[in-house]
Order: structure tokens, then sequence, then C-alpha cells
């Protein structure tokens, strides 16, 4: 009668908290979580007392031990690997991203020669530059070097006269020596001509702009009769090669090195590859409080750059672990424990073990200690167990 009289009062309490909760809607939830413990230690104690109670008067009147078992499922630890892995967002980036400029300072495109979304190779020619100036300049300068061609011609003719009349002693050395002057000056010139003609023929090829790498045609923007003065007005991505990219928060620094295994899991398409760290930032951002890293992927014509990655990073592992559950840990003033069934006299008794937790992941966690290989831990009816009570894994 005094046990009926307890478990009355419990579900009195529960029943005023549970009124009280939505007459006052407003309550903070600290003061809901205060009396949850509070219950919760009441059901453990009155719990204890009932076992405490059934185990003297077992002691006193044998017959009165109780015969209903409750019914549970166990499941029997044994040892695993245990990973954990740090659950972000990333992209997929490309590697080789060019933006087109011409080698000179620009000028006014004639000729358009790409558009958007075309796939280009390296070295293609994507535009044509105005070079109405640069060929006039070497037009102008091919002639002058024909000119001075002539005019060295006629200057070795007179300086090789002089030397004849020189050697037959008619004439004089200023004569001789003014002839070998004009033809060195003369020669002078026409290497310097060659030269200029060189330069405004290179100068011309800066008007043909090229794609320095094979890859897509993602930006052009600039057409025919304006001006194109260099980055940010054709872009090339190379699509073939491509990178995961991501930032970590900086807490998990001295956990995440080049090497480290991820998986990459695209769920636009449906697929998840498995990659290793080959970037790790040294930098922190000071407004994100992460770092920046990178894993290069293989190549897929269903991978695009900019697609949204789910990146698993794994920071930890422990190899013939055990783990268990998250759901069938307790916690009580002592500490976590779990409940397990032993063996007593013939009958399967529930029991209290203290447990020590390492890492959490999804819903398992790792057991440092307190369980064992071959302990048959309670999965399925331990939320109304006491310490002590009889129970089985049969069903009747």
């Amino acid at each position: 009668m005094k046990n009926l009289r307890n478990l009355f009062l419990i579900a009195t309490v529960i029943t005023v908290a549970a009124c009280g909760s939505k007459s006052n809607p407003d309550k903070g939830l600290t003061e809901k979580k205060a009396k949850l413990e509070e219950l919760k230690k009441q059901q453990i104690q009155i719990n204890g007392d009932i076992a405490k109670l059934e185990a003297e008067i077992v002691k006193t009147d044998p017959s009165a031990k109780p015969d209903n078992a409750k019914l549970v499922a166990t499941l029997v630890i044994s040892t695993e690997t245990f990973t954990h892995y740090i659950d972000l967002q990333g992209k997929v980036d490309a590697i080789n991203i060019s933006y087109i400029s011409s080698r000179g300072v620009g000028g006014q495109v004639r000729e358009l020669f790409v558009k958007k979304g075309d796939n280009v190779r390296k070295g293609q020619l994507l535009l044509k530059l105005d070079d109405a100036i640069i060929k006039q300049s070497i037009v102008a300068a091919q002639q002058g070097l024909q000119t001075i061609k002539t005019q060295l011609s006629f200057a070795k003719n007179i300086y090789q006269k002089q030397q004849n009349l020189w050697a037959q002693n008619i004439g004089t050395e200023i004569q001789l020596i003014t002839a070998k002057n004009n033809v060195e000056t003369l020669e002078s010139q026409l290497k310097s001509a060659e030269e200029q003609i060189k330069i405004s023929q290179e100068q011309m090829k800066f008007t043909s702009v090229y794609s320095d790498v094979s890859g897509v045609a993602d930006e052009v923007n600039v057409r025919v009769g304006e001006i194109f003065s260099g980055p940010g007005q054709i872009k090339v991505v190379n699509t073939e090669d491509l990178k995961l990219t991501t930032q970590i928060p900086e807490n998990y620094a001295n956990r995440v090195t080049v090497g480290t295994p991820i998986k990459i899991s695209l769920p636009d398409i449906n697929k998840t590859i498995e990659a290793k760290i080959n970037v790790v930032g040294k930098l922190i951002d000071p407004t994100s409080r992460s770092f920046y890293v990178e894993a290069k992927i293989p190549n897929d014509k269903s991978f695009r750059p900019n697609q949204i990655a789910l990146v698993n990073v794994l920071d930890y592992q422990t190899k013939n672990a055990v783990a268990i559950s998250v759901n069938i840990l307790q916690n009580d003033e002592k500490g976590r424990y779990v409940l397990v069934a032993v063996k007593e006299n013939g009958k399967l008794i529930a029991r209290r073990k203290p447990v020590t937790t390492g890492e959490l992941y999804g819903n398992k966690i790792e057991i440092k200690s307190g369980l064992q290989t071959g302990d048959a831990v309670i999965t399925d009816g331990y939320q109304s167990l006491y310490e002590g009570q009889i129970i089985t894994t049969d069903v009747k």
C-alpha cells in the first residue's frame, strides 16, 4: 500500500508540473529542467526503497518473492572501431582559373572568337584588338630600313673607291676616314632600325589575346567595339581539375593535418567520394574563427565548380573500442551509468554500472571504462528499472 501511495505521489507531482507548464507557458527552460531532475531523483529514491523493502520481505517471507520479472531487451557488448567526424559544409572549386588579359595595355576589340559557355583549349585565339597604328608604324619602319640599306650601299661604294685612291696615293686620309665613318654610322642605324621593326612586330602580337589554359569560358564580359583592359572581362575555368574547399573551426586545429581522410557527399547528384586533405591553411580567419583546407578530388563530368558538398572530416578513430547507443546512457547525482543484465542465483537481475564516456558521434558514444566485452547491456525496457529488479528477456 505504501508503494502505491508513493507511485501515486509521483504521478500527482508530474501531473501538477504538466498543468503548471500549460497554465504558465512562459516559464523558463532552466526551471523545467530543475523540476525534471527533482522528479528523477524522487523516482530513483522510490525505486531504491521498493527494492530494499522487497529484499527485506523476501528474507522474512521467502514465499513473498515476486515471480513477475520485467521483460527487457539486451545487447552483448563487443569491441568495434569507433570513429568521430567533423561535419561541415564545403564546395567544389576549380584548381586552374584563368582571368584572361592581354600582354600589352589592351585596346579596342575588333574581333571576338568566344562566347560564354564555350569550351576553349590552351593557346586558342579568343579576341583580336585594334592594330591599325602598329601596322602603320611597321610599314614606316620598313620603309626607313630600306632607305638606310640604300644609303649604306652607296656609302660602302664611296669607301671602297676612297681605299683604291688611297692605295694609289691619291686623295687625303681625312676623306678615307670620313667615308669609313659614314659606313659604320649607317650600319649602326641599320641594326637599330631592324630592332625597332622586331619590337613593332612583337607589339603586333599583343593585339591577339590567347587562352593560357584549357577549360570553359565562364565569363565573357566584353563585346566588339569595347575596350579590353584585362582581368575580369574573360574568365576561363578548367573543369577537369577540381578540389574541395571548406573551413574548419579552430578548436580542431590539432586534429586536422595534411593527409587527414575525409568523406565528400554531393547531395544534388547523389554521389559520395573519399579523399585526403592536401592543403591546410596556417591562418585563422578572425571573423569565422576557422582555417582553410582543401582536398583534390577525382575528375568526374558530373562535378562542377561551386557545387555544395557535405564534408565529414575524420578527426578521431580508435580500434577495439566499446560504444553504445547514447539513448541508453542514464544520469543521476552520482554520474553516468547503464543498466546491465547479470545472472545471480539462476535469475537475471538488473544492475547499475557506472561508466566513463569519451567521444560522441551520431547516436553512438564511446565508453572509456565501466563496460567490457561480454556485458549484456539493457537496451529496451530500462526506463523504469531499478537496481536489483528481476528481469527476463523471454516473451511469455
